[in-house]
């Protein structure tokens, strides 16, 4: 007779309490081994050294009010952002809005349609999110030249050379990105291509511009663009500019988009043609989608560089948002406060940046059919 076994789980055992908690979680990652140790004490030293002096410079001790620098030279010990406050209309809008207040309506229209059509899109449950995607990359773009700009609708038309700012920086990294990305796809499928003469337009232009500074670029597209076109035909230093970071930021993007399309196995578009499907609809429909996917991170990577990189307008005679907090803080009535403006125009940079580099990373895990639930 067979003997019949009883299996008796074991009770359930928590593990050692030294093994979870704070304490625990602090010795494996912070005090793991000597030289970890070093880090972490020095780390926490530079913390207290200069974190708590400079939340009473810039919070506790800091002028918010005042209509002039008297009330920062009374207290000297905090941070002026009197100076901001007094001055933000110009650093964020540029001397042509500045010095209109009755104008001022403008940009802050456009700045609250813009937020108004892409913060819905940040969130995963808001409907029509393809016709707010529409209305941003195509309707704003047309509503932004006619309000900004004007000359139509009554509106009167500005003066780009007095643009700056805020305004400035946002106008030149939008449209750059704009248009970058499209001719950066197209660029990128073509220096794949197999037919040799667009292939090799291709490839010159991408290792053509992105083997020049972007700086030159600038330079180039202020100085010597007017040349090649006809007598008469003038573009204002916003526009060459534009021209400019386009067609520089287009090569950066092209490389992004094509290291995702060499990523994809030949097997999909080989499985594509066996289908019966032309070049174009296996393009579109199958290995575009999927490189655009991979290429995420590189691509966003680019539009971040391209954002901060608008400071580089000032060779060429424009102020962007860095070049008028630094003008502001060098006027006669506020000269000695760059750190003011230096560290309002670094938090809008990393207030975008950060922004960009967020809506990248949640656009990943939206997009990865690997993931598990």
């Amino acid at each position: 007779m067979s003997e019949i076994k009883i299996f008796i789980p074991a009770p359930d055992r928590s593990p050692p309490s030294n093994t979870q908690g704070p304490i625990a979680w602090a010795r494996e990652n912070l005090f793991g081994s000597i030289s970890s140790s070093i880090a972490t004490i020095l780390f926490f030293y530079l913390l207290l050294s200069y974190v708590p002096p400079f939340v009473e410079w810039a919070f506790i001790e800091a002028n918010w009010t005042g209509t002039d620098r008297s009330v920062c030279e009374a207290n000297a010990a905090g941070a002026c952002w009197t100076f901001i406050n007094v001055r933000l209309e110009q650093i964020l809008f540029g001397l042509y809005f500045a010095s209109k207040p009755e104008e001022l309506w403008r940009p802050i229209l456009i700045f609250i349609l813009f937020f108004a059509l892409l913060l819905p899109l940040l969130f995963e449950r808001t409907p029509g999110k393809k016709w707010l995607s529409v209305a941003l990359l195509g309707i704003f773009p047309i509503v932004f030249y006619f309000v900004v700009y004007g000359g139509s609708f009554g509106i009167p038309q500005s003066n780009t050379t007095q643009w700056g700012g805020f305004l400035l920086t946002f106008a030149l990294a939008f449209v750059g990105i704009l248009l970058a990305l499209p001719i950066g796809i197209l660029l990128a499928l073509g220096r794949r291509s197999e037919l040799p003469v667009i292939r090799s337009i291709c490839v010159v232009y991408i290792e053509f511009w992105r083997g020049t500074p972007l700086i030159t670029i600038l330079f180039m597209a202020s100085v010597m663009l007017p040349l090649f076109f006809p007598a008469g035909v003038e573009f204002d230093k916003v526009v060459r500019a534009m021209i400019g970071i386009t067609l520089f930021q287009s090569a950066y993007t092209a490389e992004a988009v094509r290291g995702g399309l060499a990523a994809i196995p030949k097997g999909q578009a080989e499985a594509a043609m066996a289908l019966g499907l032309g070049y174009w609809r296996r393009t579109v429909f199958i290995t575009l989608p999927q490189a655009l996917k991979i290429s995420i991170p590189s691509i966003v990577n680019t539009f971040i560089a391209l954002f901060k990189d608008t400071s580089l307008v000032s060779i060429i005679g424009l102020l962007d948002l860095l070049n008028m907090a630094q003008t502001a803080a060098r006027s006669v009535e506020w000269r000695g406060y760059d750190i003011e403006g230096y560290l309002f125009a670094g938090f809008i940079y990393w207030a975008f940046c950060y922004g960009m580099s967020r809506y990248s990373q949640n656009l990943e895990r939206k997009l990865d059919t690997n993931r598990r639930n």
